[in-house]
């Protein structure tokens, strides 16, 4: 296993003075001091210190002047550059990548913000592992099907696959009988066991993506149509493990995951990124993979099973697993193993009465980086561009927000301190976030209440926000009545199904108790209705979203963005000025995460 460092030896300087950890390597190629253009040293000790011009350090450079209001010129800006192709999709761990968080870092040193991280710096350390599986020397084939014949999938075609363990280059996997699981799901409080009474030790489970209430279309289980984490990819490849199952495959279908194919082979393609383990990843399956429906349906036929009717049987309670006759899997997996440091990015707005409670607002800056050509989209369609997944909407957008709303509050004093945390892989399945919070530079009973901002869409003015995860806090209260200011209303997620709640780093603070609010710009647009709003959506979704064409345009319509973002921070405005904690609504799944962190707080004054 190698340990890279990415970070160029011109930004090492900038990495000691933040009191970042730095390799062998790193040790040998920093100088002791470096000039500023006025002739004045810095020195290696310099603690949190970003005084001096080190923009030599940047890729690209920081804003000459901003306003401290929140204007579409500012977004802009903001969005463009971290946007830009010098940052090659804002890759974790990768040189480009890094220098964008170095970037956010000086742009909240140079809007007034102090150091939050790590030893008094502006950087938290997230210490990462980076998978490649080599897709040449690499396989998954299914066999004893009716015909006779191994059906070999085409990665990428057919199935991705990839492992989490983190200690071995080279993985096989041999025969492992197939068992197809429904939906993958134990959940007691529904009183659902997808694996009750069944051993699936050396064996392969095969599920459906999203959860029985999705299927079922109605409220009499789970959560009807909006998905509960239970549907969430990242649960079923854990479960799976729990139950000791070889493998675990997911049968991808658009309407259920909410995304096409394209999502996922462009996804789990080339580099996966993880937070190093203590053991390796040796606790999960050997393998994960994901196949198309069409696959699917192929295996069920040659096993002799209907697809769709054991399907719909599924989604009903008291379904049992089917073994899927004499088809097994087998396989191997190539990688190369490479570990290295990404970084959280802290600032701190310090309050004048009660600095030690927080007002908390996150993005976050990573995206899914460079890729080769052949993975980067088709060639021949309209909207291919390059081999760069610029991330211009996922989320640019939001790390300006951030920005935006941590420059207004940085013009004036507020008695409770703000908290802005710029967090990294969130795209590897919010490892960044998941750090923090389990390793949080200020205590999380600490934390009054939290903002979180991604993938804002650039579709001009609208009538509302929508709010995902509707129904969860106070925060919906307060945001209801900023934007009664602006002659808007707060609407539920319309496609609760998709998951969203899960999907962003607020998650994981409001696993851990904190109040979240994840709120978006609205559909029904003030110039054209809603028919304009959701075909911008689906365009997005379609041909954007984790895709090369991402990008940053001068054409966009930031108008909506500054409304938004300018509700978003006034709520934190309202909150950074008061002495009230907002608190989940009643019966929320996470109040009594809540209620435990604050007994806590309470117990140690």
């Amino acid at each position: 296993m190698m340990k890279r460092s990415f970070w160029p030896a011109i930004s090492l300087l900038a990495l000691a003075a933040c009191s970042e950890p730095a390799t062998p390597a790193d040790e040998a190629a920093a100088p002791d001091a470096e000039a500023t253009e006025d002739g004045a040293a810095m020195e290696e000790d310099a603690g949190g210190d970003m005084s001096g011009d080190q923009s030599a350090e940047l890729i690209l450079p920081l804003p000459e002047e901003t306003s401290t209001e929140i204007t579409a010129e500012d977004l802009a800006v903001r969005i463009s550059t971290l946007a830009d192709d010098a940052y090659e999709g804002r890759g974790p761990g990768s040189e480009a990548g890094e220098n964008s968080a170095l970037w956010i870092a000086r742009e909240m040193e140079r809007i007034g913000l102090e150091p939050g991280g790590e030893d008094g710096g502006w950087f938290q350390t997230v210490a990462m592992v980076e998978q490649s599986i080599d897709e040449n020397a690499s396989s998954i084939t299914f066999n004893g099907t009716g015909s006779g014949e191994a059906m070999p999938m085409t990665l990428k075609e057919d199935a991705v696959l990839w492992t989490k363990h983190q200690d071995q280059t080279d993985l096989d996997f041999t025969d492992s009988d197939l068992v197809f699981v429904g939906y993958g799901v134990v959940a007691p409080e529904y009183d659902w066991n997808d694996y009750e009474g069944l051993d699936v030790e050396g064996k392969t489970v095969v599920m459906l993506v999203n959860d029985p209430g999705f299927a079922r279309e109605s409220e009499d289980l789970f959560k009807g149509r909006a998905m509960t984490y239970y549907g969430r990819w990242t649960y079923k490849f854990e479960e799976a493990a729990r139950q000791g199952a070889t493998g675990a495959i997911i049968i991808h279908e658009t309407e259920p995951a909410s995304y096409p194919w394209e999502v996922v082979r462009n996804s789990w393609s080339g580099a996966q990124a993880d937070l190093v383990r203590d053991n390796g990843g040796a606790d999960r399956t050997t393998f994960e993979s994901w196949i198309t429906v069409d696959v699917a349906r192929k295996l069920f036929e040659e096993a002799g099973l209907d697809y769709e009717e054991l399907k719909s049987a599924a989604k009903e309670p008291g379904f049992e697993a089917v073994d899927m006759g004499d088809l097994t899997v087998s396989g191997n997996i190539v990688q190369s193993i490479d570990t290295m440091d990404s970084r959280n990015v802290v600032g701190v707005l310090p309050g004048t009465e009660r600095p030690d409670e927080y007002m908390l607002y996150t993005a976050h800056w990573d995206h899914l980086g460079k890729k080769s050509e052949e993975r980067a989209g088709e060639p021949g369609q309209d909207f291919y561009q390059d081999d760069i997944f610029n991330g211009a909407v996922d989320n640019a957008t939001g790390s300006a927000a951030l920005l935006e709303i941590a420059e207004r509050m940085a013009a004036e004093e507020h008695p409770r301190s703000g908290l802005f945390l710029s967090v990294t892989l969130e795209e590897s399945g919010l490892l960044g976030s998941a750090y923090y919070a389990d390793n949080p530079t200020v205590p999380l009973n600490q934390v009054v209440a939290g903002i979180n901002m991604d993938g804002m869409l650039p579709v001009g003015r609208t009538k509302e926000m929508v709010v995902v995860g509707y129904g969860a806090s106070e925060l919906e209260d307060i945001l209801k009545a900023k934007l009664e200011e602006q002659d808007r209303v707060v609407e539920p997620d319309p496609r609760p199904e998709a998951g969203s709640f899960y999907r962003s780093d607020h998650i994981s603070f409001a696993k851990k108790g904190v109040p979240m609010l994840y709120a978006d710009g609205g559909l029904d647009k003030r110039d054209g209705g809603e028919a304009a709003g959701r075909a911008a959506a689906d365009t997005y979704t379609a041909q954007r979203y984790h895709k090369p064409m991402d990008e940053y345009s001068e054409d966009w319509d930031l108008s909506g963005m500054v409304e938004d973002v300018t509700a978003l921070y006034e709520v934190g405005l309202e909150i950074i000025n008061s002495d009230e904690w907002p608190t989940w609504y009643e019966g929320n799944e996470f109040e009594a995460a809540r209620e435990a962190s604050l007994a806590e707080k309470t117990d140690g004054e």
